[in-house]
């Protein structure tokens, strides 16, 4: 008798082999194509590499523009995970590729990834050391052709806001009551909000929020993108103080006596310290610790998390500015001085009187802490002893926070004008001048100076008449032209 069910399993059999030839092919025959774990980044940004649809069990070069970076070896399935690489640090702002090509053939995959870095809030990071380790178009060299490459007008009123850069917008408030969004290669506004006051805080940025003080008494969370109110906090004065970001938190002074942490997605206040004076500085953090200057004329350490004061040093006078902190040494500046503490005792170290006020922060960079005085200098100490390296006399006072990029350290005077200096001798590099007094603290990043003046504008300078040296977006080059390096060893991938 026929049995149907013997006849199907040779069908079965047969439609399981075209199907497994299918699937074999089709892992043969895949277009290869790439993921990177991040899509933009300062140079030496570490990115990793996943690929899919290459042939099983093959080395595959991973390069960077056309520096072979990194040898995998895919698995049974055409695929790799998590292969290493790193921007170069000599990599230019713009846009760079990254290739993975099999061995022996031309057949890869691409992906673009963006060099840019960021300047997302005020002295560069929570610990405001102001030094920008990234930066590689600007130099002592470079500097000499800096030229404006557009300017912004505001309203009345100045900018002392100091502008917060990233991912490509220039982010700065204005006494005219507004805080700006503007594109950073054209100076075109994108967005502005209008607070109830001036804005002499300076913006930070941080997971697409922009958070600023303002004279209304009210801290804002705006979105980066459409500059919309996320929330805004009221204390009970002025907040001129510049908001630091750390670990999801807001850190920020207010004329009302108070140091706040703030929950940075709700705004909603995680504790409180009162210095029973006002807190005009901007607080820094570092490792777990938060620290802030008063106008009763000391020095706290809170624990970041609960407040808690740990230490305060009186370092009498009036006022103590925004701290600095490097290699456990804070430094800050208050009345005539400048002194340096144990960041972990509040034990002084050293201390240095210029003869005239110094208003503003202190910079540490590699060693070398930098300041202004209103003695219309800027100068230089050793970060450890407090012994003075060198000064350099400007045309007025210096009340601006230095910025320091490979080897330069930019400032501003009463003057009207930018200064770059060297920052191995103090010697006079380049000058800019503005409409007015500049107090706002320059923004060093991917080879262009942005800062405010009391002229009402924000300025761009950079080196626009030499593309090579301002960097562009590099070629995308031709898998057929790649040299693969045969000394490279096997990576571990994921």
């Amino acid at each position: 008798m026929f049995n149907p069910r013997e006849r199907s399993r040779p069908i079965a059999f047969l439609a399981f082999l075209l199907i497994a030839y299918f699937l074999l092919c089709g892992i043969a025959s895949a277009t290869p194509s790439i993921t990177l774990s991040k899509k933009s980044g300062p140079p030496t940004s570490r990115i990793l590499v996943s690929g899919r649809g290459f042939k099983p069990n093959v080395g595959v070069d991973i390069f960077f523009d056309t520096k072979d970076k990194a040898l995998v070896v895919t698995n049974g399935r055409g695929e790799f995970h998590d292969a290493r690489i790193h921007a170069p640090r000599s990599a230019r702002p713009g846009k760079h590729w990254v290739t993975a090509l099999e061995r022996n053939n031309d057949k890869g995959a691409q992906e673009p990834f963006l060099v840019q870095t960021d300047w997302a809030q005020f002295y560069f990071t929570p610990d405001h050391d102001g030094l920008n380790p990234y930066e590689n178009v600007l130099n002592p060299r470079t500097v000499r052709s800096l030229q404006l490459e557009w300017s912004f007008a505001t309203g009345h009123g100045g900018v002392i806001s100091s502008p917060a850069v990233a991912s490509g917008v220039v982010y700065v408030g204005s006494f005219d009551n507004n805080v700006y969004a503007l594109d950073a290669r054209t100076g075109a506004k994108l967005w502005s909000y209008t607070t109830g006051a001036g804005v002499y805080s300076s913006p930070a940025v941080a997971d697409g929020v922009v958070y600023v003080g303002s004279f209304d008494n009210n801290v804002y969370a705006l979105d980066a993108r459409t500059g919309a109110k996320l929330w805004s906090y009221t204390t009970g004065r002025i907040v001129e103080s510049s908001p630091a970001v750390a670990d999801g938190v807001v850190y920020v002074g207010s004329y009302d006596d108070n140091v706040y942490a703030l929950n940075a997605r709700t705004g909603a206040k995680l504790w409180n310290y009162a210095t029973g004076y006002p807190v005009t500085g901007s607080p820094a953090v570092a490792n777990g610790v938060v620290y802030a200057g008063s106008n009763d004329g000391n020095l706290y350490a809170l624990n970041a998390h609960t407040g808690a004061k740990l230490w305060s040093y009186f370092a009498g006078g009036y006022d103590v500015g925004t701290p600095t902190v490097g290699d456990g040494i804070v430094y800050a500046v208050v009345a005539e001085k400048i002194f340096a503490v144990n960041a972990s005792t509040g034990t002084l170290l050293w201390t240095y009187s210029t003869g005239s006020v110094v208003r503003g922060s202190a910079t540490v960079a590699r060693g070398v802490v930098y300041v202004g005085s209103d003695d219309s200098n800027v100068y230089a100490f050793d970060a450890q002893t407090g012994a003075k390296l060198w000064s350099h006399t400007t045309g007025g006072e210096v009340e601006t926070a230095p910025a320091v990029a490979n080897g330069v350290v930019y400032v501003g005077a009463f003057d009207n004008n930018v200064y770059a200096l060297k920052a191995r001798n103090g010697a006079l590099l380049w000058t800019y001048l503005t409409g007015d007094w500049v107090q706002s603290s320059p923004a060093i990043v991917n080879g262009v100076i942005y800062v405010g003046s009391n002229d009402s504008n924000v300025y761009a300078l950079g080196l626009k008449h030499d593309a090579e040296q301002a960097g562009e977006d590099s070629k995308r080059p031709d898998t057929k032209t790649l040299r693969q390096d045969f000394n490279l060893k096997v990576s571990k991938s994921g």
